[in-house]
């Protein structure tokens, strides 16, 4: 007789009738991470929600644990999902004066209703509010953090925007200084850097408003010091939908930037990083989170461009890098141009700390540099762009009058 061992965890799991590592099992639903400042009339945002939540009349359990008035924004957000065309209810877990949110968190019929929903959406505000009001005291999950996650690994959809964005990697940012001042003075960990819950998981970094707000320069430092390669920076008014398979999609208003650091090189002392690349991905875009590969837009698909035939044709320099959407038009013309580099300063006013301190951001075509133009609306997409950043000098006084 040939006799088998069989592993303890395995006769367990046979006993008690549970799946093995099912809590690893790839979740088979997907996520709409939305950059903030989400319009009412992005039909098409609202619309692929609920699509993912079932269809019309998706049960979507709506968390506005982030917002400083739940029961104001989470009516609001009710309503709005329920005239596009879903059922939607208000989950009332949220750290406020008055309520017991940690009981909230751990009662059985919300968790159940939350769990055999088909979607869930978090509001935007301050996302600590969320993970403290969804993980206990000693940071485990609540019951229905857990139905949260039951839900996505069935095939749910959990959207959020701005601080229900952030929460979407391991990893995101609390209560951080400004961009600039990051880059000067770095990032403390566990105050400026705190555990988001994960649902993208734990291998990429999520961060919103970023084109709008320059954040994509205080990803590079978060990513770094957390030991993130891939980051996803996503605008205002616009989407990452993320499905099963990892493939992102851009909808909505502008787009987003993937900032890959698999070969970047940093430098001790003074932010000081070489060898990034970044991509931006406009509307229809689609990036594999596994294979890194890039497909543009169907209106792009035939706009590749050809570097023999540039549009542009004279230096490409901007003074204010971390400027509302800069990065993307400086590296738009940058992919369009005979020029072999673009160069970003930032720096700040002789009253902030370190005045003398500013940074240089370098974009420059490599070999697997690509860009296409939509023959509709001229807009770009730009991958695989190297970025260098070093500091630099500010002498005083900046300028004189004539």
């Amino acid at each position: 007789m040939v006799r088998f061992a069989v592993p303890v965890a395995l006769l367990l799991a046979l006993l008690v009738g549970s799946p093995l590592h099912a809590a690893e099992s790839p979740p088979k639903g997907s996520l709409v991470i939305i950059g903030g400042a989400l319009r009412p009339d992005n039909a098409a945002v609202w619309d692929r929600i609920i699509a993912l939540a079932g269809g019309k009349g998706a049960r979507i359990a709506v968390f506005a644990s982030a917002s400083a008035n739940p029961e104001k924004s989470g009516a609001f957000l009710v309503e709005r999902l329920n005239r596009y065309g879903a059922n939607a209810f208000f989950v009332p877990v949220a750290v406020q004066l008055g309520t017991d949110y940690q009981a909230a968190a751990d009662n059985p019929e919300l968790a159940k209703a939350v769990s055999t929903a088909g979607g869930a959406y978090f509001a935007g505000g301050d996302q600590a509010r969320i993970t403290r009001a969804l993980r206990r005291p000693d940071g485990a999950n609540s019951l229905v953090l857990d139905a949260l996650w039951s839900m996505y690994r069935r095939g749910g959809v959990i959207a959020g925007t701005s601080a229900g964005a952030a929460i979407m990697s391991s990893s995101m940012f609390g209560h951080p200084k400004p961009v600039l001042a990051t880059l000067k003075l770095g990032l403390t960990d566990g105050q400026e850097i705190t555990p988001g819950l994960g649902f993208i998981g734990d291998d990429v970094f999520v961060d919103q408003h970023l084109l709008v707000r320059g954040r994509f320069a205080r990803m590079l430092p978060a990513m770094l010091q957390k030991g993130y390669k891939l980051g996803l920076g996503i605008d205002e008014n616009t989407a990452m939908v993320v499905g099963p398979q990892r493939d992102v999609e851009v909808i909505g208003y502008k787009g987003a930037l993937v900032v890959d650091l698999s070969a970047a090189n940093a430098q001790e002392g003074a932010f000081n990083v070489s060898n990034v690349r970044l991509s931006y991905l406009d509307n229809g875009d689609r990036f594999n989170i596994a294979s890194h590969a890039f497909t543009p837009a169907p209106d792009k698909a035939d706009g590749r461009l050809d570097p023999a035939r540039p549009y542009y044709r004279e230096p490409l320099f901007s003074a204010d890098i971390l400027g509302n959407s800069t990065v993307v038009d400086l590296m738009g013309k940058l992919i369009d141009s005979d020029q072999p580099e673009a160069i970003g300063l930032t720096l700040d006013s002789a009253n902030s700390v370190q005045p003398d301190l500013g940074f240089e951001f370098k974009f420059s075509r490599t070999g697997e540099s690509v860009g296409y133009m939509s023959a509709a609306t001229e807009a770009y997409s730009i991958y695989n762009v190297r970025l260098d950043i070093r500091p630099i000098i500010v002498k005083r006084p900046l300028y004189q009058y004539k």
